[in-house]
């Protein structure tokens, strides 16, 4: 459902099953803030590729966590990570953007080449730390008055994306965001009582904390890989439960030999504001193009208002796929 005021409002059921013969990574960074409102804030990210072989049996396949200390301004202040890496302690001081992902290939460029799950949770950091502080507009309602906002250019909002176009209901008449007008919708638990594997095992959270959800399936039927995905940002709320601000679900095709995309299908769950479902459409432009390179292509193809920067990210996560799928060949 889209009404009028919101975006898309309809929670996903979360419980895609395993297929036998698949590969499935799943990840999500938590964010919780120590010492209060305004503080720096604690991201943790975890991330496990499990594989599904066809008689059904499982097996851990890979994993990846991070810890990272970041300021209200999203400048790194600790990292640590598993595996170690002592080339990752040089970003200590560097700031979430473009320009921190550039540094996160070149310090660790063959978990990059690799698609490693540590990788995927790095690359996933500066996107989940700009939704992060979004969690404290259900807890606090003067958030806004210790808020410090590092999103936009130059500090508005319009142009960055489709749902801040010039124009868009979520801008006010100078051209500015309204950060209380976008939706937040009550979501189920994403876990799956009957298939206690679905998730890698996530730390609890309590008080306002926010998460960032991934899931990517992947299988190969007659030349052709499939992914099915869903991507989520969700936080608590005082009420109990959580609300989510962002929800995709998505299928793709991919040629299994040259990694070129064939097809790509997406459903938005759940959006802040009505004008965001438009970017879906706009990623036909990716057709075609190799997966190999998604995550330098789709910020070029579709930048802008031309995208949504979370849809960038979960379109982003399909380059990983042909390392995935040469870790399940691999396994059969």
């Amino acid at each position: 459902m889209i009404s009028p005021l919101t975006g898309p409002n309809t929670p996903a059921n979360p419980h895609f099953a395993r297929r036998p013969g698949s590969i499935r990574r799943t990840t999500s960074i938590s964010a919780v803030w120590p010492q209060g409102p305004g503080q720096p804030k604690l991201m943790t990210g975890e991330a496990r590729d499990l594989i599904t072989q066809a008689d059904g049996a499982t097996r851990v396949a890979d994993e990846g966590r991070f810890e990272i200390l970041t300021s209200p301004r999203r400048e790194i202040l600790t990292i640590a990570t598993a595996p170690d890496i002592a080339a990752l302690h040089r970003l200590v001081g560097e700031r979430a953007g473009a320009n921190l992902r550039l540094r996160i290939g070149a310090a660790i460029p063959h978990h990059k080449k690799a698609g490693t799950p540590l990788y995927q949770l790095l690359d996933d950091f500066c996107g989940a730390s700009l939704v992060a502080p979004w969690a404290w507009s259900l807890w606090d309602p003067d958030w806004m008055r210790r808020a410090v906002f590092t999103a936009g250019r130059n500090g508005s909002m319009q142009g960055v994306c489709v749902g801040f176009a010039p124009g868009a209901s979520s801008l006010d008449a100078h051209g500015n965001n309204d950060p209380l007008a976008h939706n937040a919708t009550p979501i189920p638990d994403i876990t799956n009582p009957e298939d206690p594997l679905a998730w890698h095992e996530m730390i609890a959270q309590e008080g306002t904390a926010v998460r960032r959800l991934r899931r990517l399936d992947i299988w190969r039927e007659a030349g052709v890989l499939h992914a099915n995905l869903h991507f989520q940002d969700s936080a608590t709320t005082p009420q109990g439960g959580r609300a989510a601000v962002h929800e995709y679900l998505a299928t793709a095709t991919a040629d299994a030999q040259t990694f070129e995309l064939l097809s790509l299908n997406a459903d938005p769950r759940i959006l802040p504001y009505p004008e965001c479902p438009a970017a879906v459409p706009l990623a036909g432009a990716m057709l075609g193009q190799k997966l190999t390179g998604f995550r330098a292509s789709v910020l070029e193809t579709l930048p802008g208002t031309r995208g949504c920067t979370h849809f960038n990210d979960v379109l982003r996560s399909l380059a990983d796929l042909p390392a995935l799928a040469a870790t399940l060949a691999a396994a059969s």
